[in-house]
């Protein structure tokens, strides 16, 4: 299975379409994510055809609307994935909300893939992978270039890279190999 990954396109829809064809020119993509800021970008996806998840960011009127979940696990060929848009609990969290720093005690989920920093991110921390593919906005006012991840899940290994969205350029690559049972 192989994901396509982006968060914080705040509106962008125009970034995120190259994204999107970058990430579809670059490797089959299963199923796109959307990881928040802004929610209803994410309904670009349904013009091509492939199957979405999205949440929402933390600051939406969706967050505070308990028919729609803030933070998801997925599992994809094994790996228990956490879909949210902050890797921490959140001021805005609902009581119902999972807490990402207990399912990492927990060990409950082996990938966290998550935004709101607008920082790209692959780092693996106790055996869990933490994915932030970074933002889609035209102008960031930290200073990164826009970027998006793709993921590749098998059961024994996933594969993820950050892509530049400014040229296409490889920003950083990670492989994990999982022990199987």
């Amino acid at each position: 299975m192989v994901l396509g990954v982006v968060s914080d396109t705040h509106g962008n829809v125009e970034g995120l379409r190259q994204a999107v064809s970058m990430m579809l020119e670059a490797a089959p993509i299963d199923l796109f994510v959307h990881l928040g800021d802004d929610y209803d970008d994410a309904l670009i996806f349904e013009e091509y055809d492939r199957d979405y998840l999205r949440v929402p960011g933390v600051f939406s009127e969706y967050y505070a609307d308990p028919s729609i979940p803030n933070r998801v696990i997925k599992e994809f060929e094994g790996w228990r994935f956490l879909l949210t848009h902050t890797d921490v609990s959140h001021a805005n969290d609902l009581p119902s909300d999972l807490k990402p720093q207990n399912l990492i005690r927990a060990k409950q989920v082996d990938v966290i893939l998550h935004g709101h920093t607008h920082i790209p991110r692959l780092e693996e921390i106790d055996g869990i992978l933490f994915i932030n593919p970074g933002h889609l906005k035209e102008k960031d006012k930290k200073g990164r270039e826009p970027s998006f991840a793709i993921v590749e899940v098998v059961p024994d290994l996933l594969k993820a890279r950050l892509v530049g969205l400014k040229g296409g350029e490889q920003i950083a690559s990670i492989e994990i190999r999982k022990h199987l049972k």
